[in-house]
């Protein structure tokens, strides 16, 4: 049966490019660069196939899809050629997105969106759905008491008032209407005690934080190798320049110090202390859809004798996510189906900021990604 990919922020670049994409892929158009689910340590019989995906979502945008399509056309985010072998594909896209419902009480807005997914769901056929969360960067969340537990966050979100962050309402709402949750953004999400209570209660697995698509992607390659050369790094500061509305969001210094936190564990947690150094975020509207990163690297040797390395990144942000969203929406349906609940922590590679007690190294995580894959392929 077809599964359902819910998307929030459903017409904003990275997701249209997830669409569009799995329409192409579909249709044969293209070869499925950048899905590792694709490649030959990953692919079975467990992972639903790219054909089998059925999209839908929420956004409080209203551009139409046909327009947002063209933009990133434009942008040169999409090869003209797929883009218009698709276009006769989009309406039938465009009338499974919804506006983000509104009401008095957070608590009503959640059942109205659990509602949306329902209908989803029953009016395709589907045998599952997995929420993703691909909407612009929140800036971080305090926690209070009202976020220990189930009980006590239902009373809170009942009485009116802003309780739960949108990314945390979304994993509420998704899991109370029986679906997995995936956060692509660095954004609260899932992480509150009473959503975890939540998602265990009803055995639903969700996964995130903050996909790996550039700069700590790489870094996540050469710290470890810092590390096993015994070389110590001195600092490691980066310079990120994005442009479209990732950057725009961005520009917002609370926003920007939550994604700023997020790019910078990989290297404490693999090289096992903080060298001095930031993660700088940019907002330079000119490159559009593309981002660059530049980062300096100081490391000393042998008798303390000191050295540098740079390096650079260029590439096109909705590009590299999408087929990483197509990836976690079929390894998230799989664990569902399979009976997997909780915290999909071997999902670590995908992410800048996974969950739980994980390896940063990414060759480390992609060990991990095989043999959980390798078990959701495994006979029962």
């Amino acid at each position: 049966m077809t599964t359902g990919v819910w998307l929030i922020g459903a017409r904003g670049s990275v997701a249209v490019t997830s669409m569009v994409g799995a329409t192409a892929l579909r249709a044969g158009l293209a070869e499925p660069l950048g899905c590792v689910t694709e490649l030959p340590e990953l692919a079975g019989p467990a992972l639903p196939g790219l054909a089998e995906l059925a999209f839908g979502g929420h956004d409080i945008s209203d551009i139409t899809l046909e327009k947002k399509v063209e933009n990133l056309v434009a942008a040169g985010v999409l090869p003209a050629r797929p883009a218009a072998a698709v276009a006769d594909q989009l309406a039938g896209l465009q009338r499974e997105l919804r506006p983000v419902p509104s009401a008095e009480t957070q608590l009503e807005v959640a059942r109205l969106i659990a509602q949306d997914i329902d209908d989803f769901r029953r009016r395709r056929g589907l045998e599952r759905v997995v929420v993703v969360n691909v909407s612009s960067t929140e800036p971080i969340f305090p926690a209070g008491p009202e976020h220990e537990t189930l009980a006590a966050l239902e009373t809170a979100l009942a009485t009116g008032g802003q309780v739960l962050p949108p990314s945390s309402l979304y994993a509420y709402a998704a899991f109370t209407a029986g679906c997995s949750y995936v956060d692509f953004t660095p954004s609260t999400g899932a992480r509150l005690p009473a959503l975890r209570e939540l998602a265990d209660r009803e055995g639903l697995p969700y996964a995130g934080h903050d996909g790996k698509t550039g700069e700590t992607l790489v870094k996540s390659v050469l710290a470890p190798m810092f590390a096993m050369r015994h070389l110590r790094v001195r600092t490691w500061s980066g310079t990120n320049l994005l442009g479209g509305g990732d950057g725009a969001n961005l520009a917002d210094p609370a926003a920007n110090a939550a994604k700023a936190t997020s790019k910078q564990r990989v290297l404490a947690e693999t090289l096992g202390y903080q060298p001095q150094g930031t993660s700088h975020i940019e907002y330079v509207d000119d490159i559009g859809d593309f981002k660059t990163a530049w980062d300096l690297i100081t490391f000393s040797g042998f008798l303390g004798t000191q050295m540098r390395m740079e390096f650079s990144w260029h590439g096109c942000d909705s590009a590299l996510a999408a087929p990483l969203v197509l990836d976690l929406a079929r390894l998230t349906a799989a664990a569902h189906a399979a009976g997997r609940g909780g915290a999909l922590t071997d999902l670590a590679f995908f992410f800048k900021d996974p969950i739980g007690e994980v390896p940063h190294a990414l060759a480390e995580q992609w060990a991990a990604l095989v043999g959980f894959v390798r078990g959701l392929h495994a006979p029962a």
